[in-house]
């Protein structure tokens, strides 16, 4: 990355800010100062910025406030707090809410400058991300691999380096994540992109069949083979062959696709000539293949040989903020195919998109938004259109389901709320699995006022992030 990143400085002290700014612009780094938070958000309205530096504590707005603002509409930048109180307790939570690093007030020049180049490589590396995404798309000449949440960027970097491998890769993810997706985009970025790429799905075929499919068979091999066929190994000669669902394979199958993996030969069924071919291998399931060696279900000499490179898809659920992404996509994407005027989720069915848990990942989402297109009238798609199952997620207890009563000795309304309150925050971490961001929606709350409200009360929950 080049020396000259930009750098927003965020502090309220005058002679902090002139001695970092007389040795950071020493080192080459472009470094715009402000004395506020207020400024520090306007000043990246205007410009975009690489790196923020922000102290915790200022009398118009913290640092935390700062922290939360780049982290939500600046998601590229990366963010350094100071502190200079020595407060490990709020510099930790400064972490867990998406600071870089942070560092103790007075900092010293040599660590803030290491750190900075620390926060330059990890900038470089969400940027190369980026680009990697852009081209992958443009290769395959579709845009299905949808997901800006970290653990889509990293399968994005994976795919990146795997495609310039010639290596097995064995994709594992549950149903509907997309692995078939994924291995195309591991084709079509390799050497190998002008090549076919053959699918096969080995649970859906018959094992009698799917020999044939994947080794073809000379005619008068078995009834019904009136002329020789090639299978799809020698179809996909120089190119890529995509095995999904592999843990549905028989024994029998297994051996044999074992001895084309060690060899590159087989025989078509009937057939005496040895055929030789050049392929790649990719393999894809949904099953669980350690477990399944261990129970003797599949073979473990087989599972090695596949297992080269092994590639995670993660799961819907575990992708925060790719839900809306995936959404808004697939409601464009069906409103075209279908000829339909563009439609639009309201916040709250967007909402309930959003938490629902989606047992049926990408593939659930995209047959729901289909069928909301198709079935709902209106141009917005509301709470109450969606399946009843999605609309029940973000619903919290309201205060009028709490059945309360003011007795004959009457009651202490402040008390009384304080408690109802408390309650409803923890049902809320509850429903969001600890997720705080998750948890302040269900409660009309932005993160940082739920935050402090635990602060203030006390409350802690043990998976809270």
């Amino acid at each position: 990355m080049r020396s000259s990143s930009r750098i927003l400085f965020v502090d309220d002290e005058p002679l902090t800010l002139d001695l970092v700014v007389e040795n950071l612009r020493g080192e080459g780094y472009d470094v715009r100062l402000v004395s506020s938070g207020t400024d520090a958000i306007n000043e990246a309205r205007n410009r975009d910025f690489d790196i923020v530096i922000t102290d915790l504590s200022m009398p118009d707005m913290s640092g935390i406030d700062v922290l939360d603002h780049f982290v939500e509409n600046c998601p590229e930048t990366i963010t350094i707090v100071l502190t200079g109180y020595g407060s490990i307790e709020t510099a930790v939570e400064a972490m867990k809410r998406g600071a870089f690093d942070y560092l103790a007030k007075p900092a010293k020049m040599d660590e803030l400058i290491l750190t900075i180049k620390r926060a330059q490589e990890l900038k470089e590396l969400k940027d190369e991300n980026l680009i990697l995404r852009s081209q992958i798309q443009e290769q395959q000449r579709f845009d299905k691999i949808i997901g800006q949440s970290p653990p889509m960027m990293e399968l994005y970097r994976i795919i990146g380096r795997v495609a310039r491998t010639d290596s097995t890769v064995l994709i594992m993810g549950e149903s509907g994540t997309g692995k078939e997706l994924i291995a195309n985009s591991i084709h079509y970025n390799s050497a190998r992109r002008q090549k076919p790429f053959i699918p096969i799905n080995c649970g859906a075929i018959p094992e009698e069949l799917l020999e044939s499919e994947l080794f073809g068979h000379e005619k008068g091999a078995f009834t019904g083979a009136l002329r020789d066929r090639r299978g799809r190994f020698e179809l996909a000669h120089q190119g890529t062959i995509f095995l999904d669902e592999i843990g549905e394979m028989s024994p029998k199958l297994q051996v044999k696709l074992l001895r084309f993996l060690q060899e590159t030969k087989f025989q078509r069924i009937g057939g005496s000539r040895t055929i030789e071919v050049n392929v790649r291998i990719i393999a894809a399931t949904n099953k669980n293949l350690e477990r399944a060696v261990a129970e003797n279900e599949f073979r473990e000499d087989l599972y090695y040989r596949l297992n080269v490179i092994p590639i995670h898809v993660p799961p819907l659920r575990e992708r925060e903020g790719d839900v809306s992404l995936l959404a808004h996509h697939f409601i464009k994407q069906h409103c075209q195919k279908k000829e339909i005027l563009q439609k639009k989720f309201s916040t709250a069915a967007m909402q309930a998109l959003e938490y629902y848990n989606w047992p049926g990942n990408v593939r659930e989402l995209e047959n729901v938004v289909e069928r909301l297109v198709i079935l709902t009238e209106d141009q917005e798609i509301q709470l109450l259109d969606l399946p009843e199952r999605m609309r029940a997620q973000p619903q919290a207890k309201t205060c009028f389901e709490t059945h309360l009563q003011i007795g004959d000795q009457g009651i202490n309304l402040k008390d009384t709320l304080d408690e109802l309150e408390n309650r409803l925050i923890m049902e809320a971490l509850e429903k969001a699995g600890g997720v705080k961001n998750k948890a302040a929606k269900l409660l009309g709350l932005n993160r940082t006022t739920l935050i402090e409200k635990m602060k203030k009360k006390n409350l802690q929950f043990p998976t809270a992030s």
